[in-house]
């Protein structure tokens, strides 16, 4: 969670992503339909936190799950639209499709070249009585590099109730706290390195309005974030204007004032594998509806 692998956009984002620090290297290759973004990293999070629940549980974990959409939507706040459906088949689509190359090792293991979130993504279709056409069913696979970072490496943290409901911005910041912040000891980073972390790719003046509201909000789950700002230096003959240096410090709040980590991951329906299906079936009527085209029932929505 502490490095960027997402597009922090609800839109296309056509453009390669990198990141490159000393120790760590990340290159991100966008799809047809541009690269995986931070709301599309949802299915991977209700995926893996019901992955750890099963190992919480030992029991036996593969690659393969099963999942209603029904049962994703109920946890991520999504309404049951024609436009859900279709944002699900979209954000399927560039799981599969996005290309990343890194060298962080998972599960003791590292890999050269690409691969991509999952390496198997379908969306399963059945007939109701009258003839309609609904989704019976989502089957995806990990990939290796993800099962082995979760299998192994337990790279799963439990996810506050709101932060499904923060903003793309707010969710990365709630990301790099959760995975990086000691209890009692202030994260402290100059605002340039933070914006490479969030992996923000407008530029710097931008990112500091955002985080400044964001600190005025301080509407982060669990963690207080301040924006230090120095005082800007003397304009002298020199053109244009001047900021003075910036670095955000974030705390997480004391025990008796966190909020309240909601169940809904841990505690959401038990995800099948792909050889188990039969028990997780439901009557046709009681199916998601989908309509035939829901890119089209999407646009007209």
């Amino acid at each position: 969670m502490a490095f960027p692998f997402f597009a922090l956009s609800k839109n296309a984002w056509m453009k390669p992503l990198a990141y490159a620090t000393g120790d760590v290297t990340i290159e991100v290759r966008p799809s047809a339909r541009g690269v995986a973004t931070i709301y599309d990293k949802e299915i991977v999070l209700y995926i893996a936190s019901l992955m750890a629940a099963k190992i919480d549980q030992d029991l036996p974990v593969a690659q393969d799950f099963t999942f209603t959409a029904h049962d994703l939507f109920s946890v991520t706040g999504a309404n049951h639209s024609a436009r859900s459906y279709a944002r699900l088949a979209d954000a399927l689509e560039r799981l599969q499709g996005t290309q990343i190359r890194t060298n962080i090792e998972a599960g003791g293991e590292g890999e050269e070249g690409f691969f991509s979130w999952l390496s198997e993504a379908r969306l399963q279709y059945a007939r109701s009585r009258k003839g309609e056409k609904r989704l019976k069913a989502v089957r995806v696979r990990l990939c290796d590099w993800l099962f082995r970072a979760i299998l192994r490496d337990r790279q799963v943290l439990d996810y506050a109730t709101t932060y499904f409901q923060l903003g793309p911005i707010e969710r990365r910041i709630y990301e790099v706290a959760r995975s990086t912040c000691i209890e009692g000891e202030p994260l402290t980073i100059d605002l340039a390195t933070f914006r490479l972390q969030i992996g923000f790719q407008n530029q710097l003046a931008n990112f500091r309005m955002a985080i400044r509201q964001i600190a005025l909000e301080n509407a982060i789950p669990d963690y207080d974030l301040q924006l230090i700002e120095d005082p800007a230096p003397p304009q002298g003959g020199s053109r244009g204007r001047k900021t003075g240096q910036a670095r955000v410090v974030i705390t997480r709040r004391p025990p008796e004032l966190v909020s309240e980590l909601a169940p809904e991951l841990a505690n959401a329906p038990e995800l099948a594998d792909a050889d188990a299906t039969d028990e997780a079936r439901h009557d046709l009527d009681a199916l998601d509806p989908v309509p035939a085209d829901p890119t089209e029932a999407a646009r007209q929505e």
